[in-house]
Order: structure tokens, then C-alpha cells, then sequence
């Protein structure tokens, strides 16, 4: 047995994501617990849903 097969892999990622007002790129979790506004004109970008998170902009890259 290999020992990659033992590791749990997460299931949330962080993800890159652009601003639909501003264009300001940010790093956001994608399972935010809390609101996540844009750091430069205030445009909410991420609300929480208990599990996965709202999404409410263009996402660029998941990271790994």
C-alpha cells in the first residue's frame, strides 16, 4: 500500500478571485464561515452557507 493512499486530501480550497467592480484580486477561502468583503471598494465577494461558501464573483484559480 502506497502511503499517498493514507492521506486525506482536504476538501475546501483557498481560490483566487477578481473583484466584478473594482478588478482587485484576492485570496478567499472557499469554505468562508464569515462574509468577505473587497479590501479596496467593499463589494462583497463570499457569503457563508454553513458548508461550501457563495461565491458571488468571477473565480481566477483554485489553488492547491
Amino acid at each position: 500500500m502506497n502511503t499517498d493512499d493514507l492521506l486525506v486530501k482536504p476538501r475546501s480550497r483557498f481560490l483566487r478571485v477578481k473583484c466584478n467592480d473594482c478588478n482587485n484580486e484576492q485570496i478567499v477561502f472557499g469554505n468562508a464561515s464569515t462574509r468577505v468583503e473587497c479590501s479596496v471598494c467593499g463589494r462583497l465577494l463570499v457569503e457563508p452557507t454553513g458548508g461550501k461558501a457563495n461565491i458571488k464573483t468571477q473565480i481566477l484559480e483554485v489553488l492547491e
